[in-house]
Parts: C-alpha cells; structure tokens; sequence
C-alpha cells in the first residue's frame, strides 16, 4: 500500500505554530533571567563591600598604621601575612573586579604610619554596565552600606560615601 505525501512529517504551519510557542516563552524568560543575573551581581557586590570593612578593621587593627588600601588587604597565594600583604581578602577581590563590578578600597586621612594612621576609608563597588547591576554600593568606616540608584561611581573621596543618603536595610 502506497502512503498518502500528505501523511509524511509535518507541516510549514505546525512547525511555524512550535516556533511562535519557542518565541513566546523566550520573550517571557529572558528578562526574568536578566533580571535574577542583576540581583545576583548585586548581592556579591554588597557581599565584596562587607568583606572589605570587616579586613579594614582586622588590618587596623592588627598592624597599626589604620586603614589599608585594597592592594594591601590580599596577597598573592601562598600569602605571607605582613603589612603590604595582610592575606586578608581573597586575590580575586584584590584584582578591583568581581561579578560585574569594580571594588576600591581606599584609605584616608593620615599617612599609613604608626605615628599618622589613616584614620578613614571608603569602599565602593560600582557596576561594569547596565547589564550587571544598576546600582552603585558604598561603606566606610562606620561600617554601614550605602547605595545609589544610577549605577553611577559613588567616588572616593574622604566622606563622599556619608553623603549618599539611601542605607541598605
């Protein structure tokens, strides 16, 4: 028995119908997506600015001279602890970039010495674009977590950080 070519796969319209549905969920996941990949660059960064005030304040703490700059809070591995390599981030947070953002750590207000600590710092993690985060976090000494909504670079700058005036809860 010969079978009918009618019979025989499918049909331009039924397979246009499965690339319209493929299209239609797409449209719906991919900005959700995107959206999850933002709160998630957002969360290390705030993670990054946390981690940076707890080793400005063991740094401060155990060497004397105040607060660091960031190069001085890691070390390469295998990291001897000293003052210009504290080991006490990880070398990857050292480098300044870490899920989307950039991280700076700087030291204020003195000289780095016994004699003239540095008596303030600022940390900040701004985003690479639009598209790993849209907020711009800050901290300093005081330890509390500030942010703004443009993304843009908060500055470093001695008490540039206290002027921004929305707190992270």
């Amino acid at each position: 028995m010969i079978k009918n070519q009618r019979e025989k796969g499918f049909s331009l319209i039924e397979l246009l119908i499965v690339v319209a549905i493929i299209l239609i969920i797409a449209a719906i996941a991919i900005p959700n997506l995107l959206r999850a990949r933002i709160a998630a660059n957002e969360a290390s960064a705030v993670g990054s600015t946390r981690t940076l005030d707890t080793a400005e304040i063991t740094y401060s703490s155990t060497y004397g001279t105040g607060f660091a700059p960031l190069a001085s809070l890691g070390g390469a591995a295998p990291c001897v602890a000293a003052a210009a390599t504290s080991c006490l981030i990880d070398p990857v947070l050292t480098l300044g970039t870490k899920t989307g953002y950039v991280v700076a750590a700087v030291a204020a207000t003195g000289a780095g010495t016994v004699a003239a600590p540095f008596n303030t710092f600022e940390v900040n993690a701004t985003p690479l674009s639009v598209s790993t985060g849209t907020r711009a976090f800050c901290s300093d000494q005081s330890g509390v977590v500030r942010y703004n909504t443009t993304g843009a670079a908060i500055g470093t700058g001695v008490g540039t950080c206290a002027t921004v005036v929305t707190i992270l809860q």
